[in-house]
């Protein structure tokens, strides 16, 4: 059937109209939404003294007591047990402590030789053995005169009155395990002494310098007074306990913005890349890896955070600082980055392979992200106990220790580690 021309033009016309139509109807391609990013890193974790601490017991004359712990360059023993025959004696190491280390090597054997009878000046020294404010003839604790003095040796003191030498009442012998682990040995051996004695019990504890328990020619703590009036540690153990554990600054670290799936700083359950992340797990150096980011053709953006805020050039992050980083980013990008724990090997906290998503449903991420950083094995060195391992950066390691030859991982061996959460604080916020 032939169409009559002027149905056909009109079809043409709607058929236009309508083609026409449907072009306008196709949305305009709107420009990529742009945010710039403040990143902060802060470390959260709780300033301590001591890396390990604990109680000694009562010792009667042939008894003994094992204490065992972890200990690495630069760290001091220090302990304080009552002399009981007396009214307020203790033997102590020098108030610095015990060294642990010389130049590199453990301390090993008979260290009686380096403790003291010390007195802490509090209560007025009566006849060692017999006088009536000693123990077990004192009515009750802090019962005698009052001295008013400070810490001295009991050598330095001259009270008149005569006591037995050191090696006479206690021994004290360390064995090493050749790696960390320390094994103090306390004896009371006064059984053949001048003056046969208990040791009460008293306190120890592992410490850098500063972390002494008392101070030669200063007044006695609370704490010393009454082990070493009464034998009574509860105070100092308590204080000690509330004073010790693991903490570490956090070193310098990389960043890079790029997208889904390039994986730019390691991939996990992979072998380390040799592109500058060991360097930084394990020495706390993001130079080697913020040159490779530099040379990364997929990531758009890279740079280091080195220098805590407020601080006037670049350290590490201590306990309470914290480091910020600024970039611009669009809806697509990731963040990665990587900072050392630096009491470590060779672990480090970061997000995980992917990085973090940047933008949600074309919002800009904002708030805190610390639920989704790990902390990562880089595999390239054997662990050694936190805080105490001589591979370690602060006791003169790093890129020292064992090679591991592992993968990069979430941190899985058989040391205690604070969580995330207690140790580091990722935050961000934007402008558009």
């Amino acid at each position: 059937m032939t169409m009559p021309g002027n149905l056909f033009v009109f079809l043409l016309l709607v058929f236009a109209f309508t083609a026409c139509d449907d072009e306008d109807d196709t949305p305009t391609p709107q420009p990529t939404e742009m945010a710039t990013f403040t990143v902060t890193i802060e470390n959260v974790m709780e300033p301590k003294t001591y890396l390990a601490s604990g109680t000694t017991a009562f010792l009667m004359p042939g008894e003994s007591q094992e204490i065992s712990f972890h200990a690495g360059r630069g760290h001091y023993l220090s302990l304080a047990t009552m002399f009981v025959q007396s009214n307020d004696l203790f033997y102590a190491f020098d108030e610095m402590g015990l060294r642990l280390y010389d130049d590199g090597n453990a301390a090993t054997g008979d260290v009686t030789r380096f403790i003291d009878l010390w007195d802490a000046g509090t209560e007025v020294n009566e006849m060692p053995g017999s006088g009536p404010n000693q123990a077990p003839r004192q009515s009750g604790p802090d019962t005698g005169d009052e001295e008013n003095g400070t810490v001295e040796l009991i050598d330095d003191v001259n009270d008149g009155f005569s006591y037995p030498a050191d090696e006479a009442v206690i021994r004290l012998t360390l064995a090493h395990d050749g790696g960390t682990e320390f094994t103090l040995t306390i004896e009371n051996v006064s059984g053949n002494a001048s003056l046969s004695t208990p040791l009460a019990p008293g306190v120890w504890a592992v410490h850098g310098e500063g972390g002494q328990l008392f101070t030669s020619g200063e007044a006695s703590s609370e704490g010393l007074e009454d082990i070493a009036e009464d034998g009574d540690n509860t105070i100092t153990s308590e204080a000690l306990a509330d004073d010790t554990g693991y903490v570490s600054p956090l070193a310098p670290g990389a960043w890079a913005i790029h997208k889904a799936d390039i994986m730019p700083l390691f991939e996990e359950n992979t072998s380390d890349r040799g592109e500058g992340l060991e360097e930084l797990a394990e020495d706390g150096d993001p130079s080697v890896l913020m040159g490779t980011l530099a040379d990364n053709s997929e990531v758009s953006e890279s740079g280091v955070f080195n220098t805590p805020v407020g601080a006037s050039g670049p350290g590490p992050l201590l306990p309470g600082n914290s480091y910020t980083f600024t970039f611009e980013a669009e809806e697509g990008d990731y963040l990665s980055f990587a900072t050392m724990l630096v009491h470590t090997n060779d672990l480090f906290y970061g997000p995980d392979e992917n990085g973090l998503d940047l933008f949600e449903n074309g919002t800009a991420i904002e708030g805190d992200l610390t639920g989704s950083i790990q902390l990562w094995d880089a595999g390239t060195e054997v662990n050694e106990y936190p805080g105490a391992g001589n591979n370690q950066p602060a006791r003169g390691g790093g890129n020292s220790g064992a090679a591991e030859n592992g993968t990069v991982r979430e941190v899985d061996d058989a040391f205690t580690y604070p969580a995330v959460a207690d140790a580091i604080r990722v935050t961000i916020s934007t402008e558009n």
